[in-house]
Protein backbone atom coordinates (compact mmCIF):
# COMPACT_ATOMS: atom_id res chain seq x y z
CA UNK A 1 0.00 0.00 0.00
CA UNK A 2 1.33 3.30 -1.21
CA UNK A 3 2.61 6.10 1.95
CA UNK A 4 0.07 8.52 2.52
CA UNK A 5 1.16 12.01 3.84
CA UNK A 6 -0.61 15.00 4.60
CA UNK A 7 1.45 18.02 3.50
CA UNK A 8 -0.07 19.99 6.33
CA UNK A 9 0.20 21.06 10.17
CA UNK A 10 -2.92 22.05 10.61
CA UNK A 11 -4.72 20.22 13.71
CA UNK A 12 -8.07 20.60 12.00
CA UNK A 13 -6.77 18.51 8.81
CA UNK A 14 -5.11 16.05 11.19
CA UNK A 15 -8.32 15.40 12.91
CA UNK A 16 -10.49 15.01 9.99
CA UNK A 17 -8.32 12.34 8.56
CA UNK A 18 -8.28 10.46 11.99
CA UNK A 19 -11.82 10.39 11.70
CA UNK A 20 -12.39 8.84 8.46
CA UNK A 21 -9.37 5.95 9.93
CA UNK A 22 -6.26 6.95 7.52
CA UNK A 23 -2.99 5.99 8.64
CA UNK A 24 -0.80 8.57 7.22
CA UNK A 25 2.74 10.81 8.31
CA UNK A 26 2.80 14.68 8.50
CA UNK A 27 4.73 16.74 6.91
CA UNK A 28 4.75 20.27 6.53
CA UNK A 29 5.23 22.00 3.56
CA UNK A 30 7.06 25.33 4.24
CA UNK A 31 6.02 27.25 1.29
CA UNK A 32 5.06 30.67 1.99
CA UNK A 33 1.31 31.15 1.78
CA UNK A 34 0.90 34.19 -0.04
CA UNK A 35 -3.12 34.97 -2.12
CA UNK A 36 -2.15 36.13 -5.43
CA UNK A 37 -4.11 39.25 -6.24
CA UNK A 38 -4.43 38.33 -9.84
CA UNK A 39 -6.07 34.84 -9.41
CA UNK A 40 -9.99 34.25 -8.33
CA UNK A 41 -10.39 32.93 -4.57
CA UNK A 42 -11.04 29.14 -6.82
CA UNK A 43 -7.93 29.38 -8.32
CA UNK A 44 -6.05 30.69 -5.48
CA UNK A 45 -7.00 27.70 -3.14
CA UNK A 46 -6.38 25.32 -5.94
CA UNK A 47 -3.49 26.29 -6.58
CA UNK A 48 -1.50 26.87 -2.88
CA UNK A 49 -2.59 23.44 -2.08
CA UNK A 50 -0.97 22.38 -5.72
CA UNK A 51 2.11 23.85 -4.65
CA UNK A 52 1.89 22.28 -1.34
CA UNK A 53 1.43 18.86 -2.32
CA UNK A 54 4.53 20.05 -5.21
CA UNK A 55 6.59 20.37 -2.41
CA UNK A 56 6.24 17.41 -0.15
CA UNK A 57 5.99 15.09 -3.18
CA UNK A 58 9.48 16.65 -4.67
CA UNK A 59 11.23 14.66 -1.16
CA UNK A 60 8.79 11.66 -1.19
CA UNK A 61 8.27 10.82 -4.87
CA UNK A 62 6.53 7.54 -4.22
CA UNK A 63 4.14 8.45 -2.08
CA UNK A 64 0.53 9.88 -2.06
CA UNK A 65 0.37 13.38 -1.13
CA UNK A 66 -2.62 15.54 -0.01
CA UNK A 67 -2.04 19.41 0.32
CA UNK A 68 -4.76 21.94 0.93
CA UNK A 69 -5.41 25.36 1.67
CA UNK A 70 -8.50 27.65 3.14
CA UNK A 71 -9.27 30.90 2.63
CA UNK A 72 -12.46 33.01 3.09
CA UNK A 73 -13.37 35.19 0.10
CA UNK A 74 -16.20 38.49 0.23
CA UNK A 75 -17.12 40.39 -2.21
CA UNK A 76 -14.34 38.65 -4.68
CA UNK A 77 -11.80 39.65 -2.28
CA UNK A 78 -9.23 36.68 -0.77
CA UNK A 79 -8.74 36.49 3.22
CA UNK A 80 -6.03 34.57 4.53
CA UNK A 81 -5.06 34.52 7.97
CA UNK A 82 -4.43 37.82 9.27
CA UNK A 83 -1.10 39.37 10.32
CA UNK A 84 -2.19 40.34 13.39
CA UNK A 85 -4.81 41.27 15.95
CA UNK A 86 -5.58 44.61 13.98
CA UNK A 87 -5.95 42.94 10.90
CA UNK A 88 -8.08 40.11 12.67
CA UNK A 89 -10.83 42.74 13.83
CA UNK A 90 -11.05 44.36 10.43
CA UNK A 91 -11.84 40.79 8.97
CA UNK A 92 -14.30 40.57 11.46
CA UNK A 93 -15.83 43.47 10.81
CA UNK A 94 -16.01 42.78 7.16
CA UNK A 95 -17.84 39.85 7.74
CA UNK A 96 -19.98 40.74 10.41
CA UNK A 97 -23.97 40.61 9.11
CA UNK A 98 -22.99 39.59 5.50
CA UNK A 99 -22.84 36.22 3.40
CA UNK A 100 -19.14 35.02 2.30
CA UNK A 101 -17.54 32.30 0.55
CA UNK A 102 -15.17 29.69 2.50
CA UNK A 103 -13.25 28.18 -0.28
CA UNK A 104 -10.84 24.91 0.31
CA UNK A 105 -8.24 23.52 -2.53
CA UNK A 106 -7.47 20.38 -2.17
CA UNK A 107 -4.60 18.48 -4.23
CA UNK A 108 -3.85 14.57 -4.38
CA UNK A 109 -1.17 13.38 -5.97
CA UNK A 110 1.34 10.57 -6.71
CA UNK A 111 4.32 9.95 -8.75
CA UNK A 112 2.41 10.18 -11.55
CA UNK A 113 -1.34 11.35 -11.21
CA UNK A 114 -2.83 14.88 -9.83
CA UNK A 115 -5.85 15.91 -8.70
CA UNK A 116 -7.02 19.14 -7.70
CA UNK A 117 -10.49 20.10 -6.89
CA UNK A 118 -11.88 23.08 -4.62
CA UNK A 119 -15.23 23.15 -2.52
CA UNK A 120 -16.97 26.78 -1.86
CA UNK A 121 -19.40 26.86 1.10
CA UNK A 122 -21.50 29.97 1.59
CA UNK A 123 -21.45 30.82 5.39
CA UNK A 124 -23.42 34.02 7.05
CA UNK A 125 -22.61 35.75 9.89
CA UNK A 126 -24.59 37.37 12.82
CA UNK A 127 -23.74 40.94 12.61
CA UNK A 128 -21.24 41.28 15.62
CA UNK A 129 -20.44 43.93 18.01
CA UNK A 130 -17.35 45.45 18.28
CA UNK A 131 -17.33 43.74 21.92
CA UNK A 132 -18.00 40.42 20.62
CA UNK A 133 -14.98 41.22 17.99
CA UNK A 134 -13.03 42.35 21.28
CA UNK A 135 -13.12 39.56 22.96
CA UNK A 136 -12.79 36.70 20.59
CA UNK A 137 -9.63 38.03 19.41
CA UNK A 138 -8.60 38.13 22.65
CA UNK A 139 -9.43 34.23 22.72
CA UNK A 140 -6.44 34.04 20.07
CA UNK A 141 -8.29 31.90 18.34
CA UNK A 142 -8.62 33.91 15.11
CA UNK A 143 -4.97 34.83 14.83
CA UNK A 144 -4.27 31.49 12.70
CA UNK A 145 -7.39 30.83 10.51
CA UNK A 146 -8.22 31.98 7.16
CA UNK A 147 -10.85 34.64 7.62
CA UNK A 148 -10.05 35.35 11.45
CA UNK A 149 -12.45 32.53 13.00
CA UNK A 150 -12.57 29.07 13.29
CA UNK A 151 -16.28 27.54 12.71
CA UNK A 152 -15.40 24.50 15.06
CA UNK A 153 -14.23 26.48 17.76
CA UNK A 154 -15.82 30.16 19.35
CA UNK A 155 -16.06 31.53 16.00
CA UNK A 156 -19.04 29.43 15.71
CA UNK A 157 -21.10 31.64 17.63
CA UNK A 158 -20.77 34.11 14.89
CA UNK A 159 -22.40 32.08 12.29
CA UNK A 160 -26.34 32.28 11.10
CA UNK A 161 -25.96 29.87 8.39
CA UNK A 162 -24.23 27.65 6.34
CA UNK A 163 -24.99 26.25 3.07
CA UNK A 164 -22.02 24.01 2.13
CA UNK A 165 -20.03 21.09 3.00
CA UNK A 166 -19.36 22.31 6.62
CA UNK A 167 -15.92 20.06 6.54
CA UNK A 168 -14.02 22.28 4.36
CA UNK A 169 -15.17 25.06 6.67
CA UNK A 170 -12.99 23.37 8.86
CA UNK A 171 -9.93 22.75 6.54
CA UNK A 172 -10.80 19.67 4.47
CA UNK A 173 -13.69 18.21 2.84
CA UNK A 174 -13.23 14.85 4.11
CA UNK A 175 -15.63 13.25 1.90
CA UNK A 176 -14.71 14.18 -1.17
CA UNK A 177 -11.29 13.54 -0.22
CA UNK A 178 -11.91 9.89 0.88
CA UNK A 179 -13.54 9.56 -2.29
CA UNK A 180 -10.54 11.01 -4.61
CA UNK A 181 -8.09 8.74 -2.28
CA UNK A 182 -9.60 6.09 -3.11
CA UNK A 183 -9.11 6.56 -6.78
CA UNK A 184 -5.46 6.37 -5.55
CA UNK A 185 -5.64 3.15 -4.04
CA UNK A 186 -5.98 4.42 -0.70
CA UNK A 187 -8.86 3.70 1.42
CA UNK A 188 -9.58 4.69 5.44
CA UNK A 189 -10.11 2.48 8.16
Amino acid sequence: MNQLILASQSPRRKELLDLAGFSYDIQASHLKEEINRNLSPAENVQWLAEQKANDIQRLNPKAVVIGADTIVAIDGKCLGKPKDKKEAAFMLQLLSGKTHQVLTGVTVQSENRKETFYEQTEVTFWTLTQNEIDRYIETGEPLDKAGSYGIQGKGALFVQKIDGDYFSVVGLPIAKTVRVLETFGITPF
